[in-house]
């Protein structure tokens, strides 16, 4: 979810900063749909009947519009990079960077030349230990792993970081695709067999598909021995600290200190392993099946995540399978746009810091701080108001609330990339020092307090988050735009879109999820019984509501799985429009366009939501994605909403019709 300069509007009470201007698309309306039927198609029917995704693309919509306005820009700043005039070391790494990918003849000549020493470490592997240790050490590549290792925060100490080890390995989006039934997982199986047959066969190892079939094996062994995503999103069940000998005893007969020592852990003392059954079944599956196909296996990862960076013939194999089978589009995304992915994922701050610079006035953070301090106030009379809650839980959402950290638009610190070496005729080796570099960033965490100031998302973002252990909302700079944020248009339209957003990511923090974390972001229980029974019982309504819808024949949204979502959808728009009436100050709100307030609001809402994906991509979404499909999001959280229901006087027999007692109320 994302956010803009829509910070203009809210904060002032009776404050209008322009009454002329509805700030709703109607051109994309459909007249023929009522949105008391369809408040999603209503608003975006025609745009949803008439627009083509573009061919080298898997969706469209109101932020892949925005993703591809930052992304421009983002262009411009590499290749004003790339001039080699700037005087700044970070715009000239950038421009290094982005040079090594452009030159695609360099890359072509190449050949598989830059990841020969890798294939032969996979070549000569000899022992179990050997492969467990080349696993810990690639752990900074760029290959997919049965196992990964990163450093978090604890989630019982947020004043601490520790290592986790996490379930991995998987080059398909999900186990779905490995174990499912469903006719379109099959196909994709075959697929992806094909796929791993082109690999070996460019890389000129001989019996390719027989290969192939070994991968296939494996990687579905790995799949029937990890969690479900839904099981993982229990933060209890995820949190099993141990030391590395207690690690050993898990998982017997392998040596978990050179694993982690060629991770750089050898010297830590304590680390969460998420998936405990899974590190215990790989440990046997290590002992249990043929080296060689592990090796091969290793190579197929290889080979997929050095593609991009390779010669042509390996970057249309990774796209054809990767794009074309898996997300459906038609053809490769134009060489700019994934040179400027590598700059974004390798060195994103310093790029952010052109960024902001240029697209990013200071002013607009101040102005959004009073936005976002008017949903806060709508967020605690909210809570105040709740009839489902007893005051003891009451009083501690209080105080988490009240003790959120805001960010927005960029970092008070940037990132140090001055020990990040960039070679312009050195693709694969500038992807591999990047992704060395942030590795070793994270290993320095380690024994230091927790670093506040820090951001996971780069200002040129299109999108915002909250994080539990910081119990922090962070809105980066290129959310801060239309339609989410529209300076020029009424408020109504502003709350609706990015009010809903703010209210969104408000919400995280007491979601399924964020509500098992404190005020201080650890994972503590600061419920009463009672309530948590009451919470539970209204969420298992929202799971039962988001399982009917079918976005595609035969394949239902999976309400465990975008619960967390779906309740800061709901919620986030039910406080958005709490904090609009504030806005208003007990004024009426001006009639637009023949619109009034209210319905300038969800019209608004609904109008962030428009998207088209490629049934392909949706599948993958459905399987993988908490969110649910933007459609559902506009239409699922109005439902619920009493202010919606009376803005367009739904009546029994409209579509969108819930009666009062049964429509969802949590936050």
């Amino acid at each position: 979810m994302k956010m803009k300069a829509m910070a203009l509007a809210l904060l002032y009470a009776g404050q209008v900063w322009a009454h002329g201007v509805s700030g709703i698309d109607a051109a994309n309306f459909d007249g023929k749909v009522r949105p008391q039927d369809d408040i999603y198609l209503a608003v975006n029917g025609k745009w949803q009947a008439t627009h083509e995704i573009p061919p080298s693309e898997s969706w469209s919509g109101a932020f892949k519009d925005l993703r591809d306005l930052s992304e421009a820009r983002s262009r411009e700043l590499i290749e004003q990079a790339s001039t080699g005039k700037e005087e700044n070391g970070n715009a000239r790494k950038i421009g290094a960077l982005y040079a090594s990918f452009m030159d695609e003849a360099a890359a072509d000549k190449k050949g598989l030349q830059p990841i020969e020493r890798d294939l032969q470490a996979i070549t000569i592997l000899s022992s179990r230990n050997e492969l467990l240790k080349l696993i810990g050490g690639w752990q900074s590549g760029n290959v997919k792993l049965p196992l990964a290792l990163y450093v978090g925060i604890d989630a019982r100490n947020a004043t601490a970081y520790l290592p986790d080890l996490y379930q991995s390995g998987l080059l398909m989006p999900d186990r779905d695709y490995y174990l499912g039934k469903d006719a379109r997982f099959s196909k994709a199986r075959a697929e992806y067999q094909t796929y791993l047959t082109r690999l070996f066969r460019l890389a000129g190892y001989a019996q390719p598909e027989k290969r192939a079939k070994r991968v296939v094996a494996l990687e579905t062994k790995l799949a029937q021995l990890q969690r479900t995503r839904v099981e993982n999103r229990d933060p209890q069940k995820t949190y099993n600290k141990m030391t590395p000998a207690q690690l050993a005893k898990l998982a017997p007969k392998l040596d978990w200190h050179g694993f982690l020592s060629a991770a750089g852990m050898g010297g830590v003392q304590e680390l969460n392993v998420s998936q405990p059954e899974y590190v215990a079944g790989l440990a046997k599956l290590l002992g249990k099946e043929p080296l060689l196909a592990w090796q091969d296996y290793l190579v197929a990862h290889a080979l997929d995540g050095y593609a991009p960076y390779l010669n042509k013939a390996l970057v249309e194999a990774r796209f054809d399978f990767h794009g074309k089978a898996l997300s459906g589009a038609k053809e490769q995304r134009p060489r700019w746009k994934r040179g400027v992915q590598l700059v974004e994922s390798s060195a994103g701050e310093a790029l952010g810091q052109l960024y902001v610079a240029k697209y990013f006035p200071p002013e607009n953070k101040r102005k959004m701080e009073e936005l976002v301090g008017n949903l806060m106030k709508a967020y605690r009379q909210s809570i105040d108001g709740l009839s489902w809650m007893g005051p003891e839980t009451k009083k501690a959402a209080q105080v988490k609330l009240s003790k959120y950290m805001l960010k927005i638009g960029y970092p008070d610190h940037w990132r140090d990339y001055s020990g990040l070496e960039v070679k312009p005729d050195d693709l694969v080796g500038n992807v591999k020092r990047a992704n060395l570099f942030d590795y070793q960033w994270q290993l320095s965490h380690l024994g230091k307090p927790v670093d506040r100031t820090e951001w996971g998302m780069t200002p040129q973002t299109v999108n915002a988050y909250y994080n539990p252990s910081q119990n922090e909302i962070v809105f980066p700079a290129a959310i801060l735009q239309p339609p989410f944020f529209n300076i020029a248009a009424d408020d109504a339209v502003n709350y609706g879109g990015i009010g809903a957003v703010i209210g969104h990511e408000i919400s995280h923090g007491f979601d399924d999820q964020g509500s098992q974390f404190d005020a201080d972001g650890n994972l503590r229980d600061w419920w009463t019984s009672d309530d948590k029974a009451r919470f539970r019982q209204l969420t298992s309504k929202l799971v039962a509501q988001y399982d009917a819808y079918e976005p595609l024949p035969g394949k239902h949204i999976n309400g465990k799985l975008t619960l967390g979502e779906n309740i800061a959808d709901n919620s986030g728009l039910q406080i958005a429009y709490k904090a609009y009436l504030l806005s208003l100050d007990g004024k009426p709100a001006p009639v637009i366009d023949g619109m009034n307030g209210d319905q300038r609001f969800f019209y608004g809402f609904a109008q962030v939501w428009r998207s088209k994906t490629r049934d392909e991509a949706l599948l993958a979404r459905l399987v993988s994605d908490p969110h649910s499909p933007d459609e559902f999001r506009a239409i699922g959280a109005a439902s619920n909403s009493d202010a919606f229901q009376k803005a367009f006087d739904v009546k029994p027999g409209d579509r969108m019709f819930k009666p009062e007692d049964s429509r969802i109320r949590i936050w």
